[in-house]
């Protein structure tokens, strides 16, 4: 039981450190992505700058813990009896939502190299509200672990809360930045 314990407590510490690293990420995007906007000289040397800590952020920080997230998460998967959570419709929830986060990760990785080759395909205004899909995600997974069954048994009002705070952040971030790129 110890060993489960120990894995749980380190697996919230680099979940936290994961999303950490997701939602700066991000922020240097934007911001990697106005700099490109600028006029020279101003605009070398704040891509390099911003391409420089974006590189070091995401091998420092963020898929460090991504790995350890990761093993940990396993490891109570393993460690929880049998794979006996694989049974658990709260644990398919989660499941399916760390593989929409994995594809976020992958498409995060895109952008910095896009961006670090001088490349801005999304506008500022764009990653902002991108940054918020990890959000979303985060809800949903805390959610589902914390509420178990009865996120489950009612996955129909679930479903429609979370869509309908991703619109409303969505559109919050929409207003809050009108007249942006």
């Amino acid at each position: 039981m110890m060993d489960y314990l120990t894995a749980k407590c380190i697996h919230i510490i680099f979940v936290v450190s994961y999303f950490a690293g997701l939602f700066y990420m991000v922020r240097l995007f934007i911001y990697h992505t106005e700099a490109l906007e600028k006029e020279e000289p101003e605009r070398s040397i704040l891509h390099k700058q911003f391409s420089f800590m974006e590189e070091r952020l995401w091998n420092i920080i963020t898929v460090p813990a991504l790995i350890l997230m990761t093993t940990t998460g396993l490891y109570m998967l393993y460690d929880g009896g049998e794979w006996t959570f694989m049974r658990q419709g709260w644990m398919h929830v989660k499941l399916l939502f760390i593989a929409f986060l994995l594809w976020y990760h992958y498409y995060s990785w895109r952008i910095m190299k896009r961006l670090q080759a001088g490349q801005a395909t999304l506008t500022s205004v764009q990653l902002r509200m991108l940054n918020e899909v990890a959000t979303i995600i985060l809800f949903v997974v805390v959610f589902a672990v914390v509420l178990k069954g009865v996120f489950v048994a009612y996955w129909y009002a679930s479903l429609l809360a979370f869509v309908a705070m991703g619109v409303l952040i969505m559109l919050v971030v929409k207003l809050v930045n009108k007249g942006k790129n």
